[in-house]
C-alpha cells in the first residue's frame, strides 16, 4: 500500500494480532458523530461477519450445519446488541 493509509491494529485472543490499512478519510465517510474510528471498523468486521455466516447458512446448496446455523443466530443477536438494529433492518434482506 502507499504510504497515504491510517492503520488499525486487530488483536485476537492469544495476543496475535494483524494490520488493516485504509485510505485517510474512509473510515471518516462511516463514523456516526460520537464513534469513534475503532468503533467503525469493528462494526464493519461484525457487518461483513454476519453476511458470510448468513450466506452460508441461507444461500449454499442443502441444509446448513447445526453449528453453522447456532453461530449464524448468535452472531446475528450480537449485531443487533452492538448496532441497535437486526441484519434484516440493516441490509432490507430477510427470509
Amino acid at each position: 500500500m502507499t504510504d497515504d493509509t491510517v492503520t488499525y491494529t486487530i488483536e485476537g485472543p492469544d495476543g496475535e494480532t494483524d494490520d488493516l490499512e485504509l485510505p485517510p478519510g474512509l473510515v471518516e465517510l462511516l463514523q456516526e458523530e460520537d464513534e469513534s474510528g475503532p468503533t467503525v471498523v469493528g462494526d464493519m468486521a461484525l457487518i461483513s461477519f454476519v453476511q458470510q455466516v448468513h450466506g452460508a447458512v441461507h444461500h449454499a446448496e442443502g441444509e446448513p450445519d447445526p453449528e453453522v446455523a447456532a453461530i449464524e443466530e448468535q452472531a446475528r443477536e450480537q449485531f443487533e446488541q452492538r448496532l441497535g438494529i437486526t441484519f434484516e433492518q440493516a441490509t432490507g434482506h430477510s427470509h
